[in-house]
C-alpha cells in the first residue's frame, strides 16, 4: 500500500478513536471526523463509507486480533483452564481500543463478533461437532458465560475469574465427550 494511503488511512482512525473516546458512536459527524483528521470529505468516502463502516471495519480488525492471539482455541474442549487463560490474555492485548471501539450502543457488538470468530476457528479444529446441539451450546456457555462472568466480576482478582470459569468449563467438556463417546453419564441438572 502507498506510504500516502497508509498515513491518510491512520489519521482517519486516529481522529476517530479520539472522538469516540469521549462521544458515543452516533454523534460522530464525518464532518467534524475530517476537520480533526485534517482531510477533506471526499478523501475519507475513498476508504469508508460512514462512520459506521469504518467503526466496522476497526471492530473486526480488533477481534481479528484477539483471535490471532489465541495460540490454542483448540483448547475450549481439550484444556479450558488454558483456553479461558489464553482469552484473558488475548483480551488484554487489545482493552485499550475495546473499552473505546465497544462501548455504549457498540457494547454487546464484542461478543457477539468473537463467538462468531471463535466458532469459525473452533469448527475448523471441531468439523464434526459442527451440527451438534450439545456441543454448540457448550460453546455458547463457554464463549458467552466466560465473557460475561468476567466483565460482571469486577469485584474478584483476574486469577480467582479464570479458575472459576476454568472449573465449570471444564466440568461441562467432561460431560460432552463422554456423551460424544457415547458414555452416557446420569442425568445432569
Amino acid at each position: 500500500m502507498d506510504p500516502r494511503i497508509k498515513k491518510t488511512r491512520r489519521s482517519i482512525i486516529n481522529a476517530f478513536l479520539e472522538l469516540r473516546a469521549r462521544k458515543p458512536l452516533e454523534k460522530i459527524t464525518v464532518k467534524e471526523l475530517c476537520e480533526k483528521a485534517e482531510i477533506n470529505k471526499s478523501t475519507f468516502y475513498t476508504h469508508f463509507t460512514d462512520v459506521f463502516d469504518l467503526s466496522n471495519q476497526l471492530e473486526s480488525d480488533v477481534i481479528r486480533q484477539i483471535v490471532e492471539n489465541l495460540p490454542h482455541p483448540n483448547y475450549v474442549v481439550e484444556q479450558p483452564k488454558v483456553f479461558t487463560e489464553e482469552l484473558f490474555a488475548a483480551f488484554r492485548s487489545q482493552a485499550s481500543i475495546t473499552g473505546t471501539l465497544f462501548s455504549g450502543s457498540q457494547s454487546g457488538h464484542l461478543i457477539v463478533q468473537l463467538n462468531a470468530a471463535l466458532r469459525e476457528l473452533i469448527f475448523q479444529a471441531y468439523p464434526q461437532y459442527q451440527d451438534d446441539p450439545f456441543f454448540n451450546i457448550y460453546l455458547s456457555y463457554a464463549i458467552f458465560g466466560g465473557y460475561y462472568a468476567m466483565r460482571e466480576s469486577r469485584a474478584y482478582d483476574e486469577r480467582t475469574i479464570i479458575s472459576a470459569i476454568s472449573r465449570i468449563t471444564e466440568s461441562s467438556s467432561k460431560i460432552l465427550f463422554e456423551e460424544a463417546a457415547g458414555a452416557r453419564p446420569a442425568e445432569h441438572p
